[in-house]
């Protein structure tokens, strides 16, 4: 569980706050298996007996103080009586977890019998698009493939189809079997049975251990449905224009029923992975795509407003029913034509998904996305609480989860990995803020209630009591994660500005941002950005009382604050980023859907180099020359450097130079440092970079040249134009002369 704070010292009161023109808030990666400093939590037992406040119910922790019969909590002051029982396990305090450290994991006991909690195995459905072309079957069925082989024993897989009818496939018998219902073309319209009635639940989900051989057997057979069978099933249109045929939200709402009847005794949570190549156009969940297009000029519209919401609550609802069923859904759309993933976005991200957008067959990543998804360890139904010492509280919360309906600051996911991260704005409880003259600092708890599923060779063997059939099974474990902390109080603004992460910073302003954009449209998310720089400087440079009459004396570099020194860059280079670029330069509205829910689940160090790219330097694939250059060409030629190497987080670029030695290898070989570098950057990311070589003089190099944002290309038509970074400072320096004189 890994926590960072906006600031290490937090602000005294809430005047300081407020003239620090800096967001206070933490962003949490609960799932994580080690803090933000490397360190694992301890371990426990009996996560059910851990003693809490009887006034604001956090738990007992290394910072409360103990009496024999009592202990005060840490985060309100309330005194609370200790049960025989634990006075009794904290007779020996080392050998319970919550005396030994502030970050434990204790296990908890499951509810239901043995038996029950047994019946875990998980269950992953893949639910193919045939509306397409056969490159992108070709492309799933390489990351299914993937996918076989990333499922442990044990596991059970369905593979259902949809266009204009439903697949079901049945591949335990000798030769695939498919069933097929049709889907009623209107809108309003369910399928006409249930799926149960055409194939029992257990034919379609086959053991993967077993049948992996005939699954990818199913695959091969995986054809496009013809136009003729799409225009015979939803229409013809005028002189012979397709209508229809992508009954996907009929297919989800009729699948979710489907595995739902199992839910809690075949298996506790079922993933789908959704594979998209276009907009659903047929049946209930049908999207209109003809509100993208050039009719926003003719009327006027703003289209970077239009075409963030959703134009329908259908796939928000279907997500509440995946959720009740025990589902959590993957999409993957293959696809560069509007599929008004702003509708669909809701499907993923609220049953605890990802959200996966690929332009093209060519060059995807995808089957290793797949791969990389399902070999690491995730949790499901977790519970997410944040609380926090009497003096202050959570204002916002960011991130894929949803509010419990009943407990304020408890939030629900549905499946969460590693690398899922969530944001926190802080706001103060009263006007005095800490006291000054007390010990008590401010305090942070956060607890993370989760299930993990437990392959069966994690089983102990021996002393068990368990029988040879039952460690063949998978089990459940639930268990409490909890992380309390203790900041410091900045007893002046220098202290606030010395203790900023700006990786942090960044992250609760994209998440501000895009919270904007959504609700009042990108433009008003670029100057609220714009807006909060220049107060940020302002507030600054009033600390630092420097003189202000001219705009030459104003310092929008930070240059006495080396911890804000990095913010300028990061919010300029957030400017010119797609998510908040504008339609009418050429941004897809899916691409900025992507990026959204992209950049909402990342941790801040990844955010920071999808927002401003990493350009280091080589004298040889062997040798670097310069850890770190700026995004310029001039950077290029003074360095001299003949490899430049671009990390940008979804692509990374190694850049030969046009006048690189000709005796240099192209491209780098794989046992080089370069390439050492490379691969332990896609080990270590959530999703698979795309990796691009280009020789300069001979290759097109527009690619590596777009991330080059420094430059001065200036057209002098204010802060939403493509300026470079020195006439983006200036222009700052006078927003803040302006802003200084009310």
């Amino acid at each position: 569980m890994a926590v960072r704070a906006t600031m290490t010292r937090f602000p005294s009161d809430p005047d300081a706050q407020e003239s620090s023109g800096l967001p206070w808030g933490v962003t949490l990666t609960p799932f994580a298996g080690k803090d933000e400093n490397g360190i694992a939590p301890v371990y426990g037992s009996d996560g059910d007996l851990l003693p809490r406040c009887e006034n604001c119910y956090a738990y007992y922790n290394t910072y409360c103080d103990q009496e024999q019969w009592a202990w005060t909590c840490a985060l309100c002051g309330n005194l609370n009586g200790l049960t025989s029982q634990n006075i009794s396990r904290y007779s020996l305090p080392h050998t319970c977890a919550e005396n030994m450290s502030s970050f434990i994991d204790l296990e908890l006991p499951l509810e239901g019998s043995e038996e029950e909690a047994m019946q875990a195995r998980p269950v992953y459905v893949a639910a193919v698009d045939l509306s397409s072309s056969e490159e992108f079957l070709e492309l799933t069925k390489s990351a299914l493939l993937a996918a076989l082989e990333a499922l442990g024993p044990g596991s059970l897989f369905g593979l259902i189809t949809f266009s204009h009818k439903i697949g079901l496939y049945d591949v335990q018998g000798p030769i695939p079997v498919v069933k097929n219902v049709f889907i009623f073309p209107e809108s309003d319209e369910s399928t006409q049975m249930e799926l149960e009635d055409v194939m029992p639940l257990l034919s379609f989900l086959a053991p993967v251990d077993t049948c992996k051989d005939r699954i990818a057997s199913a695959l091969e057979t995986l054809k496009p449905t013809t136009s003729w069978e799409r225009t015979t099933a939803a229409g013809q249109g005028l002189d012979g224009v397709l209508l229809g045929g992508r009954g996907f939200g009929v297919a989800m709402e009729a699948l979710f029923s489907y595995l739902g009847s199992e839910y809690g005794s075949t298996f506790a949570l079922a993933r789908v992975f959704a594979f998209l190549s276009g907009p659903p156009d047929y049946g209930a969940g049908q999207l209109d795509t003809k509100r993208y297009g050039e009719q926003y000029a003719s009327k006027g519209e703003d289209a970077d407003r239009a075409l963030l919401p959703e134009q329908t609550p259908f796939y928000k609802d279907l997500a509440a029913i995946a959720v009740q069923s025990g589902v959590c859904v993957d999409i993957f759309a293959v696809t560069n034509e509007y599929t008004d993933l702003a509708s669909l976005k809701f499907l993923s991200i609220n049953s605890g998904g990802s959200l996966f957008l690929y332009s093209s067959t060519d060059d995807s990543t995808l089957p290793q996305d797949m791969y990389r998804m399902l070999s690491r360890p995730y949790a499901f139904n977790c519970i997410l609480r944040l609380r926090t010492s009497n003096e202050y509280k959570s204002s916002h919360s960011f991130g894929h989860f949803f509010p419990d309906p009943q407990y304020e600051n408890v939030q629900h996911i549905i499946c969460c990995d590693s690398y899922a991260t969530y944001a926190y704005d802080f706001e103060f409880a009263n006007d005095v803020g800490f006291s000054r003259h007390t010990s008590e600092l401010p305090m942070i708890q956060i607890a993370f209630q989760y299930t993990v599923v437990i392959p069966p060779e994690e089983f102990p063997v021996s002393g068990s009591g368990l029988s040879g059939s039952s460690r063949s099974k998978y089990s459940l474990s639930r268990r409490l994660r909890i992380r309390t902390l203790q900041y410091g109080t900045a007893q002046n603004i220098n202290e606030i500005y010395d203790s900023v992460d700006p990786e942090v910073v960044l992250s609760v302003l994209v998440h501000k941002v895009i919270l904007a954009s959504l609700e009042q449209g990108v433009r008003e998310g670029r100057m609220l950005l714009h807006d909060w720089l220049v107060i940020l400087t302002a507030q600054y440079n009033d600390a630092c009382k420097n003189v202000q009459s001219i705009a030459a004396h104003i310092d929008a570099e930070f240059s006495q604050c080396p911890q804000l020194q990095p913010l300028p860059r990061l919010i300029f280079a957030l400017l010119r980023n797609p998510l908040l670029r504008f339609h009418e330069e050429g941004v897809h509205p899916d691409y900025r859907i992507y990026l959204q829910c992209l950049f909402s689940a990342l941790e801040p160090s990844s955010l920071n180099r999808a927002i401003y790219p990493l350009l280091t330097s080589f004298t040889t694939p062997d040798v670097q020359a310069y850890p770190r250059h700026s995004l310029s060409r001039a950077a290029l030629i003074t360095s001299e450097s003949p490899i430049f190497f671009l990390d940008a987080f979804t692509t990374l670029v190694v850049f030969y130079s046009s006048t690189a030695d000709s005796t240099l290898p192209f491209p780098p070989p794989q046992d080089c440092l370069l390439r050492t570098v490379i691969n332990k950057l896609k080990q270590e990311r959530s999703i698979t970079p795309k990796l691009v070589f280009i020789r300069g003089g001979q290759d097109d190099a527009t690619l590596f040249e777009n991330y080059l944002i420094e430059e001065q290309d200036v057209d002098g038509s204010g802060f939403t134009s493509m300026m470079g970074l020195l006439s983006f400072l200036d222009e700052i320096k006078h927003s803040v002369l302006e802003y200084m004189k009310y």
